[in-house]
């Protein structure tokens, strides 16, 4: 699709080591064997298997206990993700070329569409990040505790520490590239724009979780049952009211900081530490009380969210050790090869919140219920009431 071959994707595309005008059609399948290099295939099949099996267990779900909250959660996601991504693909056709250059190209992996622009692995992360996000909030009870905004700031600051460490070390391993010329990447934090560490891993899922808590969640939670009809109705407004808010979330630092790269990097900072302060704070608090015993909430457990997100963190572990060498080596914050990396100790500390958030869903729950017990809280009320 050479009329679309923007050059500065091809540029991308070349340092990735495909051509653009090489590349597919609106579906294209590739031999697994023949990717950049042996960790794509990895990182697609650990993504779209947990997408797949997330999507699985919320039909299961709704069938079994009539919850469409993780069901809505997962088109929602997807929703948003076809509704933000393609423009960003071809600002020409959507005719934002003068304001909004090519930010990013994805390498090519084993299925992909829209003519090397989007792999199938892209399309799953959206959904398995969201659920997994989520679900830990969920499980330790903090929108029920604290309210649909402050439920949703916990879910973007746990997306984020699992996004950050699949963020940093997608550059080094050739699994996309970011063109640092775009000043709407800028400021980068080494291989990474920082607008994509606040907007991108934080903000987005802060949107999204509102969007889901408040128009499906805390109805569920109330014991309401929805149609068909209003499902779908209510999943398309999510995705479109949370990709409006990943454009109202982080309008102080693109507004103040449009002058200045500066300023704008010290708002998007600021608006990731408030987002951690104060879902830390609550997330702390919430284990602290679910363990004395005292829960204010009906427990509930998602076992697949629980042994998921110690899957994906183990194998993000495998990638960045198999990466690890290179990354010592690199000078200038480029390796051997050519390829920029992400910063070692950010993502330290993301592994830290994220085992940390798992192991509390793990920890939390020492009475007050059975904490394997994964149906909507009205029908675990009426049970015990009964």
């Amino acid at each position: 699709m050479t009329d679309l071959c923007s050059p500065t994707f091809a540029e991308l595309a070349t340092s990735l080591g495909f051509s653009c005008e090489e590349a597919g059609g609106l579906v294209e399948v590739r031999n697994p064997s023949a990717l950049e290099n042996w960790t794509l295939p990895v990182l697609e099949v650990t993504v779209v298997f947990g997408a797949v099996l997330a999507l699985v267990l919320a039909v299961v779900r709704l069938r079994r206990h009539g919850d469409p909250t993780n069901l809505v959660l997962w088109f929602g996601a997807t929703a948003y993700l076809f509704l933000i991504e393609p423009p960003l693909y071809f600002p020409a056709a959507f005719g934002i070329e003068e304001h909004v250059d090519t930010m990013f190209a994805h390498n090519v992996f084993t299925v992909e569409f829209l003519w090397g622009r989007l792999p199938l692995y892209i399309v799953a992360i959206y959904p398995l990040m969201a659920t997994l996000a989520f679900e830990i909030v969920r499980m330790l009870g903090v929108f029920r505790g604290y309210g649909v905004l402050v439920g949703a700031v916990c879910v973007g600051f746990v997306h984020h520490a699992f996004y950050e460490i699949f963020d940093h070390l997608g550059p080094q391993l050739r699994w996309w590239h970011w063109s640092v010329t775009n000043p709407v990447n800028q400021p980068m934090f080494d291989a990474v724009p920082l607008p994509s560490v606040v907007v991108f891993a934080a903000l987005w899922p802060m949107s999204l979780a509102l969007c889901v808590q408040f128009f499906v969640g805390r109805h569920v939670d109330r014991g309401r049952h929805f149609s068909g009809l209003e499902l779908v109705w209510r999943t398309v407004v999510i995705g479109l009211l949370a990709s409006l808010g990943t454009f109202v979330l982080p309008l102080p630092a693109t507004v103040l900081g449009m002058g200045s790269t500066t300023v704008r990097g010290v708002l998007y900072a600021v608006e990731l530490v408030v987002v951690t302060l104060v879902a830390s704070a609550v997330l702390v608090r919430r284990w602290v009380r679910l363990r004395r015993g005292e829960p204010d909430v009906p427990p509930y457990t998602n076992r697949f969210v629980q042994a998921y997100s110690v899957v994906y963190l183990c194998v993000m572990a495998f990638l960045w050790a198999a990466a690890l060498p290179d990354f010592l080596r690199a000078v200038d914050g480029v390796t051997s090869t050519g390829d920029p990396v992400g910063n070692l100790w950010y993502t330290l500390a993301c592994f830290v919140v994220a085992l940390l958030c798992v192991a509390a869903t793990f920890t939390a729950h020492r009475g007050g219920g059975e904490p394997g017990d994964t149906s909507p809280a009205h029908e675990r009320d009426a049970t015990h009431a009964g």
